[in-house]
């Protein structure tokens, strides 16, 4: 047998530390606490004592001490009785009880690791226990803070027996965990988990953040399967969103309203057409009948409701989309029958397109006598959108908003395009959702219009907008009472936060206060920094790298220009550039001057600005600037087409040819300890550099083919050494060099291809 503790040699005979050091006491043995080691003739000395059946002198003594611990315990019990206290009766009817116990059947010869116990718990114990009580009653009794008196321990502290629940199943941590946190589930003692590292060779304490590994381990040592929680990062709001779509459950889905967002030229009757849906007169409101803000508004039609957005042409838009806001289902675009197709139309086309939405065609204003919708139907299928009954997929209605005509039958076409899109939402849970406008009241400080996604807001919500955060103090439907929830693409007006957010932003309501706090700094913070980083836009000088890092698929480009033919032609043109992988998208191309809702577009969809015999006003330079949007200004198409060529094709890139630039004689060798050897040389053609590249020729055939260590001329070092001159070379790592033997230099050269 080996060494053995006092604490494991214990746990053998199922014994405590407490118990084996009296045992060995009472057999002359002295350790110093239970982590003292015993060799082997000390445990087969103390093997011998614990399994050695009791001999009768022996027995008659336990008795004799079970005799009179009997008759304490009588003393003790008639003095209890006599002080009248209940208490007392009871802890000494439980002692009597267990002393009996112990002691009630003295002839029956017991199992060999019986005595013992019974001599340590009988004996030890219990008189103790009989002794300590016995001296407070006789003192006088000691009462406590609350006027009781103190009972005694029936059980030595060293005696108490440790019972762990049982170990669980599955450990569920996240990365960062202590050894306390794991010592709670495990229902265990930290320190007997440092202990099991320690043994392992692994230092730790318990309140250190541990690794996966660690942990795995610990969990391996004790049986118990590991498993990971993956922890949510609060701050990033749109991984939030995605995490929240991605986990619903089929079951717990409800359809939704479809959100609805109107678009137009100005002066074509979008607002005007709301007006009518919601029977209210909000243009008479508006500062010369245009719409100066974003508006949210719910109509009822056929028994089901539809949200609507108004917004001041495509810009907000745009703009929203280019914060990452995924609102919209369905698109409205109204085009006046008397006016046509106009250059704003065609910009909303092409946003609703970027956006990837279905789009509705309402031909307004068909109660006039100029009225033409056939030639609106015409001018639009230039642009892509072709009606039904021409045999294309986009819904076209005509109506008259202001003579309320065919109003039922549009939202009859609206509630018919969001069933085939199936939207629904998820009710019953915590609300999701984006900001449609906001701006700081001087009466109820920050005020944001949102409208709810998914969820359902409560006011009283602890909630983060974009990069600010609150509570929902109070919410305003669209029709301006005041309302306690919100669900599933409803618009609200909410106060309570602590400053304005941006439209486009998102919004998601936490459980509680706290991590609705710490997540609206973490973002704010990160707004900051990343304000202050320049941001990655694409450029004509970094648009090949970007293909060939595969970061595109395709180049987005805006064309403007000063007649409608250039603007064609260089669209054409620029299409027909071929690129192996990648596509030329024109994203938007109309007449006229470069203005900030261009911009806007480009810094949403990553485009490059091309100006064709136009320029941007004042307000898109500055603009442009801000974002680091590029814009490319043009007088001849060719040049146009050339430049996007060149980037496209990746001619910016150049190709590298050699370049021999002399040759270079070894006339005599040196070799110096720790240095290696020294090659003096003689310039025969052209020169050398000290940046050269060299190959090394012996008898015509290349020997070694590196760099230069060192160049020097007499003591100094030469940056260059031309025909006719001397020189020292050092060739790095090589050393064979012989006399007559060739370097020749040389060096790579760019040239652009052709």
């Amino acid at each position: 047998m080996s060494a053995i503790r006092v604490y494991e040699f214990a746990k053998k005979f199922d014994l405590s530390s407490k118990e084996l050091l009296e045992v060995a006491k009472t057999n002359g043995i002295n350790f110093n606490s239970h982590m003292s080691s015993m060799d082997e003739q000390q445990q087969k000395q103390l093997t011998n004592a614990i399994t050695k059946p009791k001999t009768p002198a022996k027995a008659e003594t336990n008795n004799q001490a079970n005799h009179n611990r009997k008759n304490a315990q009588q003393n003790v019990k008639s003095n209890s009785e006599a002080k009248g206290t209940s208490m007392t009766e009871k802890t000494n009817n439980k002692q009597q009880h267990t002393a009996k116990g112990q002691t009630g059947n003295t002839n029956q010869k017991p199992a060999p690791k019986q005595p013992v116990k019974q001599q340590t718990k009988a004996s030890i114990a219990a008189e103790k226990a009989a002794k300590e009580f016995g001296s407070r009653r006789s003192r006088g009794g000691r009462r406590n803070r609350r006027g009781k008196y103190n009972q005694p321990k029936t059980e030595s502290k060293g005696l108490t027996a440790r019972k762990h629940k049982d170990l669980p199943e599955k450990l569920v941590y996240s990365e960062g965990i202590n050894i306390q946190e794991i010592a709670k589930q495990f229902h265990r003692d930290a320190s007997e988990i440092i202990k099991k590292l320690l043994m392992l060779g692994v230092m730790a304490n318990q309140n250190q953040a541990l690794s996966k590994e660690v942990i795995e381990l610990i969990c391996v040592e004790y049986g118990v399967e590991p498993e990971e929680k993956h922890v949510i990062d609060v701050s990033d709001l749109n991984q939030y969103f995605e995490d929240a779509r991605a986990n619903r459950l089929e079951e717990n889905l409800a359809t939704r309203p479809p959100v609805v967002t109107i678009m137009g030229h100005v002066d074509h009757g979008k607002t005007t057409l709301l007006d009518q849906l919601r029977n209210t007169r909000v243009t008479e409101g508006e500062a010369g009948g245009i719409t100066q803000h974003i508006g949210a508004y719910q109509v009822e039609a056929n028994g089901k409701v539809i949200t609507f957005l108004d917004t001041p042409g495509h810009a907000a838009f745009t703009t929203m989309r280019a914060r990452g806001a995924d609102v919209t289902d369905i698109t409205i675009i109204v085009v006046a029958a008397d006016d046509g197709v106009m250059p704003q139309i065609v910009e909303a086309i092409n946003h609703a397109k970027a956006a990837e939405v279905p789009i509705i065609v309402a031909i307004n204003k068909i109660d006039k006598p100029t009225a033409n919708p056939d030639r609106v139907k015409q001018e639009l299928t230039e642009h892509g959108i072709i009606p039904e009954d021409w045999g294309g997929e986009h819904i076209f209605v005509e109506i008259s908003a202001k003579m309320n005509l065919n109003i039922d039958e549009l939202l009859e076409m609206v509630l018919l395009v969001s069933e085939v899109e199936e939207l629904k939402a998820e009710p019953n849970r915590m609300a999701l959702g984006t900001v449609i406008e906001a701006r700081l009241d001087t009466a109820q400080g920050a005020t944001a219009t949102l409208l709810v996604q998914d969820g359902t807001l409560n006011v009283g919500d602890p909630i983060v907008v974009g990069n600010t955060y609150g509570k929902v103090r109070t919410m305003v439907n669209d029709k301006g009472r005041r309302i306690k929830t919100a669900g599933p693409s409803a618009p609200v007006e909410i106060t309570g936060l602590n400053d304005a957010p941006q439209a486009g932003d998102l919004f998601v309501v936490f459980e509680d206060e706290k991590t609705a706090r710490q997540a609206g700094e973490e973002r704010a913070s990160k707004a900051l920094e990343l304000q202050r980083d320049s941001k990655k836009k694409v450029t004509l000088e970094n648009l090949f790298d970007s293909i060939k890092d595969g970061e595109m698929k395709a180049v987005n480009v805006i064309i403007k220009g000063d007649v409608q033919g250039s603007v064609e032609a260089l669209s054409a043109s620029i299409q027909k550039i071929e690129v192996e992988g990648v596509r030329v998208n024109i994203v938007h191309q109309a007449v006229g001057a470069i203005n900030e809702s261009d911009i806007t577009l480009a810094s949403a969809s990553g485009a490059i600005v091309i100006g064709f015999n136009v320029r941007p006003t004042p307000q898109a330079r500055s603009q442009a600037q801000e974002e680091e949007i590029e814009i490319r200004s043009h007088r001849i198409i060719y040049d146009a087409i050339e430049e996007i060529e060149t980037a496209m094709k990746g001619m910016l890139d150049p190709e590298y040819v050699e370049e021999i630039t002399g040759q270079v004689v070894v006339r005599e060798t040196y070799t110096v300890s720790k240095v290696g050897t020294i090659a003096g040389a003689y310039v025969l053609d052209g020169f050398i550099q000290n940046s050269s590249k060299i190959r090394l020729i012996r008898d015509n055939i290349v020997i070694f083919e590196g760099e230069l260590a060192s160049l020097k001329r007499f003591k100094d070092d030469a940056k260059e050494v031309a025909k006719g001159f001397e020189c020292g070379i050092m060739i790095e790592n090589y050393n064979d060099i012989k006399i007559d033997d060739i370097i020749e230099p040389y060096r790579m050269v760019e040239v652009k291809r052709k």
